[in-house]
């Protein structure tokens, strides 16, 4: 830990804190959305529009953040996520609500894949693993306190914790412009006299081309439908309307999930860094696959907690495993460019379809088929790496300029 450098501690102090702030909203959003009289698909439709202009803003980013840089990208991104928060705040409608989240995924996404780059860049190979480890700690730190607090929040209104999440927010931007210094020039190529600088970025159609780099991308889109949209999504309506329980409950289970997640990547990181990518990678989508396949068929509140525990230690196993196998695969020269942003767009993909279609099913046959469907796509993701090599001390491939 003492060798990484200080842009990455700031990078992983600001992600606790945003982390924080979204844990807040996790157990208010689909319960805020409901009082609006709408259904459990309208309702999943909120999360998945967040997700759905990350996935359409994308592209944009990647480019974005290799013309004009990782800092600035990340600080226009956390104040635009500020302000359509606060503005969520005051939604006085379904369709105003909707539409706040919508423009919160333009924000998120910018400072989202421009943190990965920042990551990718800074962190030395050796040392990648645990860096991807501390990089999701910290935003477990937020999303196992944030719930807690959230359901507490929730007693003194529903839009109380969405103004809080803006504070946060304000506060993240004010440290990291602050304290992030740029990105140290010996991570760029050496400039040519009398040309323009060179910025060396992997290119998508490169990239896809590459078996692991394909896992890394169907892994990553398991865990964007699985953490990202259904157990956001679905689980606060599961535990309320299925299970019976109060508001507050909602809270409490996805903080379990998140306590799940923290015991695994305590060790996820120092694993793949010792044992390679693979061997972290596949026991954790298999205990992920297994905790979320459950879970909708059981009527039994402390059942139903120990499955989220379950599926929050396999993805704290394999998610920053395959983070690192990212930056493996791309190199510590890459600078946003198509295949980082793909990377993020699976997640985001994931996001936007998981809960439509998870809802849609819990909406017409019950929440058991909604979740088995999940396990089904995280049991995908491990066909996928059970084909893939070893992206551990493999060469990275070449970039395009």
């Amino acid at each position: 830990m003492t060798h990484l450098p200080r842009g990455l501690w700031v990078l992983l102090a600001a992600n606790v804190v945003i982390a924080l702030g979204f844990g807040l909203i996790a157990p208010a959003l689909p319960i805020f959305a409901n009082t609006f009289g709408v259904s459990e698909m309208a309702v999943s439709a909120v999360i998945s529009s967040f997700a759905l202009m990350r996935l359409l803003f994308a592209p944009a980013t990647g480019r974005l953040v290799t013309v004009l840089g990782e800092r600035r990208i990340y600080l226009t991104g956390l104040v635009i996520v500020a302000v359509s928060t606060l503005a969520t705040a005051f939604a006085g409608s379904y369709w105003q609500l909707l539409a706040f989240r919508a423009a919160g995924g333009i924000g998120s996404t910018m400072f989202s894949l421009s943190a990965m780059a920042l990551l990718i860049r800074l962190a030395p190979p050796n040392l990648r693993g645990r860096a991807s480890s501390y990089f999701s700690a910290g935003f477990l730190i937020g999303g196992l306190t944030g719930p807690l607090v959230g359901a507490a929040l929730v007693g003194a209104g529903l839009r109380l914790p969405f103004i809080v999440y803006a504070i946060a927010l304000v506060i993240a931007t004010i440290g990291v412009a602050v304290l992030m210094p740029t990105v140290p020039p010996h991570l760029d190529p050496p400039p040519v006299e009398g040309a323009p600088p060179v910025v060396e970025t992997i290119g998508f159609a490169t990239a896809v081309k590459d078996r692991a780099y394909r896992a890394i991308l169907v892994a990553n889109f398991a865990q964007g439908w699985a953490s990202m949209g259904v157990r956001i999504a679905l689980v606060p309506l599961f535990v309320t309307q299925a299970l019976g329980q109060s508001d507050a409950w909602a809270g409490i289970v996805l903080a379990f999930y998140a306590a799940g997640n923290m015991v695994a990547i305590l060790v996820s990181g120092r694993l793949s860094d010792r044992f390679g990518r693979r061997p972290v990678l596949l026991p954790g989508l298999t205990i992920a696959a297994v905790g979320t396949l459950f879970l909708g068929f059981t009527d039994n509140l402390w059942l139903a907690i120990t499955l989220t525990v379950v599926a929050g230690i396999g993805s704290g196993l394999f998610a920053p495993a395959d983070q690192a196998a990212l930056g493996d695969v791309l190199g510590a020269r890459q600078r946003g460019g198509s295949a980082l942003a793909a990377y993020g767009m699976a997640s985001d993909l994931g996001a936007v379809v998981g809960p439509l279609a998870a809802g849609a099913l819990a909406t017409a046959f019950g929440f058991g088929p909604a979740f088995l469907l999940t396990g089904i796509v995280l049991a995908t993701a491990l066909l996928m790496w059970l084909a893939a090599g070893e992206t551990l001390h493999r060469p990275e491939l070449s970039p395009v300029r």
